[in-house]
């Protein structure tokens, strides 16, 4: 894996996972060449999508390596990133799946569930899935097929 000092990542939430957000950003400053945010600043009501679409995009044209997206249960943003073709976002809510969704399903964004971790949590899971690469070999035809031609 590329040297995490040199990429550039991308962070998208909606209300539910603006406090999350700028705690991992951050955690996260020192680690990451930049940390690109396309999610809201504030705690008002808003819609996923809307910040989940740019994080995609980002991810397909390489503008970002990997992703970090929060949502409330990490449901509906995932949902929403998945529908990028060169996206794999992995719901985590858990440091284990996060490093499977990395290993076994090159995962390129990890989806947090903001209302289900404590932030102390959530910098576990984050900080396992960029130390994970992807393992390859009988996973790598796998992966080829998640993409819809």
């Amino acid at each position: 894996m590329k040297d995490l000092k040199e990429m550039v990542i991308g962070i998208a939430n909606d209300h539910a996972g603006t406090e999350l957000k700028f705690y991992l950003m951050e955690k996260l400053k020192p680690v990451f060449k930049e940390i690109k945010n396309f999610g809201t600043d504030t705690n008002d009501s808003c819609d996923y999508p809307d910040f989940a679409h740019p994080l995609g995009e980002a991810i397909e044209n390489g503008t970002c390596e990997l992703g970090i997206a929060i949502c409330g249960s990490a449901n509906g943003i995932s949902m929403t990133l998945n529908k990028h073709q060169g996206v794999r976002a992995a719901l985590s809510w858990r440091p284990e799946i996060a490093m499977l969704g990395r290993a076994h399903n090159n995962a390129n964004v990890v989806s947090l569930p903001a209302r289900f971790l404590s932030k102390e949590e959530a910098l576990m899971i984050v900080e396992t899935f960029f130390k994970t690469d992807f393992e390859g070999g009988r996973h790598e035809k796998r992966v080829a097929k998640i993409a819809v031609k």
